[in-house]
C-alpha cells in the first residue's frame, strides 16, 4: 500500500492513476466529502467502464446484501471485451471487530477445535492474490470507516488496499475552486465573502455547491455579495452559535437571547446546543491562551483541530475582546449547565440560565 500523504491531497492519488491508466486492483474510498467521492468515483467507473454501466464489466453490490461467495463469483468472472472489471462494493463492514471480554470468556469455554493449517482466511487470501483484470473498490458512505488496528487481520487487509481519504479540503483549494464554479455560472464573488459561505454552511462542497447556485439565481449583480449570501442560506448549526458567543463577548445580550431564542423555536435540542455552545467556549479559552502566552493562528488551529485559517481568526479576534478569567468561567458554566441538563426537567430554561450567566459573568 502506497504511504498515505497530507489527508487533504489523498484524491489526487487516484486522479494520477486514472490519467496514467495505471488503476490498481483494491480501494477503499471514505471521508465526509462526498462531492469529491462521487466525483471520483464516475471518473474511475468511465476509466474501467468506457462502454457504460449496464455491461458486463460492471458490478454493484450492496454490503447487507453480497455473500463472500457472490464476491469470489464477481472477482472470479472475467472481463467481456474489455481490459478490466469494476466492483463496487457500499457499505460493507470489511474490518472485522475486536471480541469483548464477555465474548472472549464465552469463546474460552467453547471446546478448542483443532487449528486449521489452510492458511490465512478466505477473504485476506482472495484480497491478497486480486487477478490483474479486476478492479475492487469498498466505498464507505452511510458506515463508519474505522478498521480497529487491534485486529491482525485488519493490518494485513490494508497492506493490499490503497486507502483514499475524501475530507474537508483546505480554505485555499475550496475559495479557488468556488471562484471558478461562480465563474461558470457567470459570476464572481470575493475571497473574503467565500470565506464566509464556507464559514457559515461548514465547507463541505456539497452543501457550498447547492448553496452557490442559489446565490447565483439570487443576485442581481455581476459580482455575488455578502448581502446576498445572508438573504438566502440558512446557516449551520455551528455558525450560529458563534454568533451567539461573539454577541455574548460583545455585551451584546439583547441579540443573543434573540438568537437563542431564534434556536429553540427551530426546534433545536437543548442538548445539541449545549454541545455547541461548550465547544465555542473552549476554542476561545484556547484562543484567550494562545493570546496570553504569545501563541498565534496556526498554533490555535493545530491546539483545536480547526480546519480554516480564517475561523482561528474570527476566533482569536473575540478573544481579545475578553479576559482569561472570563473565558474560563464560560467554561465552567457551560459544564455545570451541562451537568444540569441532563436531570432538568425544563432543559429550555436551562439554556437561558446559562446564556443569561454567560451574558454577565466577569
Amino acid at each position: 500500500m502506497a504511504q498515505k500523504k497530507k489527508a487533504n491531497d489523498d484524491y489526487k492519488i487516484i486522479d494520477a492513476a486514472i490519467k496514467a491508466g495505471q488503476v490498481g486492483s483494491f480501494y477503499i474510498f471514505h471521508g465526509e466529502e462526498h462531492y469529491l467521492r462521487d466525483r471520483y468515483l464516475q471518473s474511475l467507473r468511465k476509466h474501467l467502464c468506457p462502454d457504460g454501466l449496464g455491461g458486463f464489466n460492471y458490478k454493484r453490490f450492496e454490503g447487507k446484501d453480497i455473500t463472500p461467495d457472490s464476491l469470489e463469483d464477481a472477482v472470479d468472472t472475467l472481463p467481456v471485451f474489455a481490459e478490466r472489471t469494476l466492483i463496487e462494493i457500499h457499505d460493507f463492514e470489511l474490518f472485522p471487530k475486536r471480541k469483548q471480554d464477555g465474548e472472549e470468556q464465552q469463546e474460552e469455554k467453547k471446546p478448542k477445535r483443532k487449528e486449521s493449517k489452510s492458511g490465512p482466511p478466505p477473504l485476506l487470501r482472495m484480497l491478497s492474490a486480486l487477478p490483474d483484470y479486476v478492479c475492487l473498490l469498498f466505498v464507505y458512505d452511510t458506515l463508519t470507516y474505522k478498521p480497529d488496528s487491534r485486529v491482525k487481520i485488519n493490518k494485513e487487509i490494508l497492506k493490499h488496499a490503497q486507502v483514499i481519504e475524501f475530507c474537508v479540503q483546505d480554505q485555499k483549494n475550496l475559495v479557488k475552486w468556488m471562484m471558478s464554479h461562480y465563474r461558470s455560472l457567470g459570476k464572481s464573488i470575493k475571497a473574503s465573502d467565500a470565506e464566509h459561505l464556507i464559514h457559515i454552511t461548514g465547507g463541505l462542497m456539497s452543501t457550498l455547491k447547492s448553496e452557490i447556485e442559489k446565490t447565483v439565481a439570487y443576485s442581481k449583480n455581476e459580482t455575488v455579495s455578502r448581502s446576498d449570501i445572508d438573504a438566502v442560506v440558512i446557516p449551520e448549526l455551528d455558525a450560529v452559535v458563534y454568533q451567539l458567543t461573539d454577541s455574548l463577548v460583545k455585551r451584546e445580550h439583547v441579540k443573543a437571547m434573540h438568537i437563542l431564542d431564534e434556536l429553540l423555536r427551530m426546534r433545536e435540542a437543548p442538548h445539541r446546543l449545549m454541545f455547541s455552545i461548550s465547544l465555542k467556549m473552549r476554542q476561545l479559552l484556547a484562543a484567550r491562551v494562545c493570546i496570553e502566552d504569545g501563541l498565534g493562528k496556526n498554533d490555535l488551529m493545530k491546539m483545536c483541530a480547526i480546519v480554516y485559517d480564517f475561523q482561528a481568526k474570527m476566533l482569536l479576534d473575540t478573544a481579545r475582546k475578553s479576559t482569561l478569567t472570563a473565558c474560563r468561567n464560560a467554561v465552567l458554566n457551560c459544564a455545570r449547565a451541562a451537568y444540569d441538563l441532563n436531570s432538568s426537567p425544563d432543559p429550555e430554561s436551562r439554556m437561558v440560565e446559562l446564556i443569561t450567566q454567560l451574558a454577565f459573568a466577569r
